[in-house]
């Protein structure tokens, strides 16, 4: 999948909190929370069609996510290990964690950690 661009993933957000709508509703929504005009949202949701990212459907021009959040994380966060960190995942978690960790957050990761062991 192609990467997702700040102001598609403005257009994902809604879709992925309260799944399918109408790309009217949708414009509603992005003008209310970002100042766009229906064209600026038409012309974006139109790029996520064609990316395989969002399927558009008649009648009513229902717009439906097709990429879940986690799934887009998790390539946007694969995409970025690649180019940044040769692909080192103990790099990435290295350079990230730097700044340090609350006791809540170790704790959080020291979990998740064993989870996944």
């Amino acid at each position: 999948m192609e990467r997702l661009f700040e102001s598609e993933l403005r257009v994902m957000e809604p879709l992925w909190e309260e799944g399918e709508m109408s790309a009217g509703t949708l414009a509603k929504k992005l003008t209310a929370a970002w100042g766009w005009n229906r064209n600026t949202t038409y012309t974006v949701i139109k790029k996520l069609v064609d990316k395989g990212v969002i399927e558009r459907r008649e009648p009513g021009f229902i717009c439906r996510p097709l990429l879940s959040r986690e799934e887009a994380r998790r390539q946007e966060t694969e995409g970025l290990i690649s180019r940044m960190f040769n692909g080192s995942k103990a790099q990435f978690l290295s350079s990230f964690l730097s700044g340090g960790l609350t006791p809540e957050e170790a704790a959080e990761l020291r979990a998740v950690i064993e989870r996944l062991e």
